[in-house]
């Protein structure tokens, strides 16, 4: 009967249609796992020009994080994963980490009372030579977000894509940021966000010599223990025009990457690396 639908439905398509509709079914039956990792800026209604892109209405905010909580999700942060990967504690049936890159003051102002108010937590990757500068967290804005359960990690000392410099340079803006936010007495940092999302093989590297344990990506997908922990997927959540059908549509996303990476893992050698190198470019977006 289902076959019969279909003959009916695709008839009279032309081929290279019913090719990527064939191929986009294929996609949509894979079986994947994981969970979602969340990628936000800043929380605020008087973004400037330049901010907009990156800014989420409060209310918005607030609505995306009442529909995970009905739809079941959990908070956890970056460490936690990382203990439950050396199987030292056990995460919730649905995880979620929402996370924060810059380390915006708004992090602190609107981000942490909504948290606060709804039992979540999350995981705040700050630059650390804008930490007290205009438009920017202060030490003790981090301490409290620290005392109320969210992670601090790194997002370099100066954000600069990490591919664009040496590797001493590199070196420097891992380990610098890292040292600056243990000597001013922050938990030990174990979490990295790469800043622009530029990494290499190298980086990654450098990150397990650094004593980093985890590091976000800017590519779309959902994560497990077998995720690499330094190549870790993330969505973007950028300002809504649709409410939230555009942000359960960026949920989707991250599930259909995911799905797709089941299907080429399936593929042969001589076709994965192509159609892998296609899903990382469609990712980043």
């Amino acid at each position: 009967m289902i076959r019969g639908i279909a003959q009916r439905l695709t008839h009279g398509l032309p081929l290279p249609l019913l090719i990527v509709l064939a191929a986009f079914a294929w996609v949509l039956t894979a079986q994947p796992s994981g969970f979602p990792i969340l990628e936000y800026h800043m929380v605020k209604d008087d973004a400037k020009p330049d901010e907009v892109r990156y800014a989420v209405p409060p209310e918005e905010f607030a609505a995306q994080l009442d529909y995970l909580t009905q739809e079941g999700y959990t908070t956890i942060t970056p460490q936690d994963y990382a203990r439950a990967r050396k199987g030292k504690q056990e995460l919730p049936e649905k995880p979620v980490i929402l996370s924060f890159d810059d380390g915006y003051e708004d992090n602190w102002r609107v981000v942490l009372p909504m948290l606060e108010e709804r039992g979540m937590k999350a995981v705040f990757y700050v630059v650390t030579n804008d930490i007290g500068q205009p438009g920017y967290m202060t030490w003790d804005n981090l301490f409290d977000l620290e005392r109320s359960g969210m992670e601090i990690g790194s997002h370099t000392a100066n954000h600069i894509p990490l591919t664009t410099l040496t590797p001493t340079e590199q070196r420097d803006e891992l380990r610098l940021s890292k040292l600056l936010l243990e000597w001013r007495g922050m938990k030990t940092i174990y979490s990295f966000s790469y800043p622009n999302g530029a990494y290499d093989d190298t980086i990654v590297a450098m990150l397990a010599e650094e004593n980093y344990l985890t590091a976000v990506t800017g590519e779309a997908g959902l994560n497990t223990f077998e995720t690499n922990p330094y190549r870790l997927h993330r969505v973007n959540i950028p300002a809504p025009h649709l409410g939230l059908t555009e942000f359960r549509l960026r949920l989707l996303k991250a599930d259909l990457a995911a799905r797709a990476a089941v299907r080429v893992a399936e593929l042969p050698e001589g076709l994965r690396a192509p159609i892998e190198k296609l899903c990382s470019a469609v990712r980043g977006h």
